[in-house]
């Protein structure tokens, strides 16, 4: 990604280069003019640049005629929260989420909590590209106040889902890994709060990474040997912005970021959260769909996006939902993926079956992803979508993101990036051989119709 990303969801590019001040300032009075009157929260990971960018941000809001509260380093998750807490209109968060250190983003909340819809982000993104704003004149002028403590909600939220009692009683070893993000204040008072041992890796949000932010196996070697030589139960892995969670077991064992949703899944069913349907994308593992029907729970799947899947659950009524990039979503805490949802419900769920992390993760429904790309070439998406889907036709057809594939026992979603020139094959299947076939069949169809 080297350009400038604008999207309904907010923006990301490079600082200095595609991502200026002017660029913030723009965006940030195209959403002030947009957002009903009332005051505006303001959060950033960990990031060098975000100070920078949150005056600039700040600045165009406060001569928008809005008060500012300044939140600081803050986990997105918890800008939705504070975006209610707060009765504010709307927030602003500025992180590039798992993106290297030389990018950095802006993401926008409306006053419900959660990300923009596709409607509202569609009008910001128009008005920043017309220049649209709001400015007012010297006696208008927006205030700014800092948040005494942003974190404390949140907290109170988040433990208010599960038993504080039990958890305790365990007195869990937990490693969290939170890579100098905007993880680390909230993640060790919570642990603290659920009395656990705590072992924190980059507490501080510096934004100067240990590794390679996002929270994927390879990425995480060293991590997980961490946890598996200081005998911890467990070891939690944010990314920058804590919206995504990666487990590792006791033995030191990556678990990944399907399973967080798939456990807390399993978890929300035990409590009895059986009263409405449970909300995932199109390329999240099968293993919630699963666990959701042993209960009698329906799952809706949605285009990828966690505006799609929140989108889908304030309408459906869902009881849980969430992606599988280890992003959760508890609507009793926010409809905004939440790395500490994932963490208490975890801990959660093991303090009340009394299993370790890992023989849980073993008993989860076994399915296998398999993902590839090709680049998008010359022909029309759409048209090799056709083609593709002609070559299933025993499949079920889903054309609401890209092309996604249904069979009863596996499914294949092929769509373009929102970011890059390419085209994404996602599969999963009972065995590892079958998903690599299907993104395999899928590719050489790209690509034998690109050549020709």
């Amino acid at each position: 990604m080297d350009q400038l990303i604008i999207s309904v969801s907010g923006l990301r590019g490079i600082v200095g280069d595609t991502l200026t001040p002017e660029v913030a300032m723009r965006f940030a009075a195209s959403f002030a003019a947009a957002i009903p009157d009332g005051t505006v929260v303001v959060g950033r990971d960990g990031r060098e640049s975000g100070p920078m960018l949150a005056s600039a941000i700040v600045s165009s809001l406060q001569a928008s005629g809005r008060d500012v509260i300044d939140a600081g380093p803050a986990a997105t998750p918890t800008i939705g929260v504070l975006v209610r807490a707060r009765n504010a209109a709307g927030g602003i968060q500025i992180s590039a989420s798992h993106n290297p250190p030389a990018y950095n983003g802006i993401k926008l909340f409306g006053a419900d909590g959660r990300v923009l819809n596709a409607v509202s982000g569609r009008q910001i993104r128009d008005g920043y590209f017309e220049g649209v704003s709001s400015y007012v004149s010297t006696d208008q002028l927006g205030s700014i106040s800092v948040d005494p403590d942003p974190h404390q909600v949140h907290l109170d939220w988040v433990a208010s889902t599960v038993d504080l009692d039990a958890i305790r009683r365990r007195n869990f070893r937990v490693l969290l890994d939170s890579n100098h993000g905007a993880g680390g204040r909230l993640g060790r008072r919570l642990l603290d709060h659920l009395g656990c041992d705590v072992e924190i890796i980059g507490e501080e949000p510096t934004g100067r990474f240990d590794h390679v932010p996002e929270p994927t196996a390879d990425n995480l070697v060293e991590v997980a040997e961490r946890v598996g030589r200081s005998q911890r139960d467990v070891g939690f892995c944010q990314d920058p912005d804590a919206d995504r969670l990666a487990l590792i077991d006791e033995q030191g064992r990556y678990i990944g970021e399907e399973m967080t949703l798939a456990l807390c899944v399993r978890r929300a069913m035990q409590v009895g959260l059986t009263g409405g349907p449970i909300v995932i994308n199109g390329a999240t593992s099968s293993m919630s769909q699963a666990i959701a029907s042993e209960y009698g729970v329906e799952t809706i799947r949605t285009a990828v996006g966690e505006a799609n899947v929140c989108d889908a659950m304030i309408d459906r009524r869902a009881v849980y939902g969430g992606e599988g990039n280890g992003g959760p979503i508890d609507p009793r805490v926010g409809y905004v993926r939440d790395s500490f949802v994932g963490m208490s419900q975890v801990l959660d769920l093991m303090a009340s079956t009394g299993k370790s992390l890992s023989a849980l993760a073993d008993e989860l429904p076994r399915f296998h992803i398999h993902k590839d790309k090709v680049g998008l070439g010359d022909l029309p998406l759409s048209s090799l979508l056709d083609q593709i889907a002609d070559q299933f036709r025993e499949a079920k057809v889903d054309r609401r993101d890209g092309l996604r594939l249904q069979w009863p026992d596996r499914w294949l979603l092929v769509r373009g990036s929102n970011t890059e020139p390419i085209v994404r094959m996602i599969a999963e299947a009972e065995t590892m051989d079958i998903a690599r076939q299907l993104c395999e069949q899928a590719k050489s169809l790209l690509t034998e119709h690109n050549s020709s």
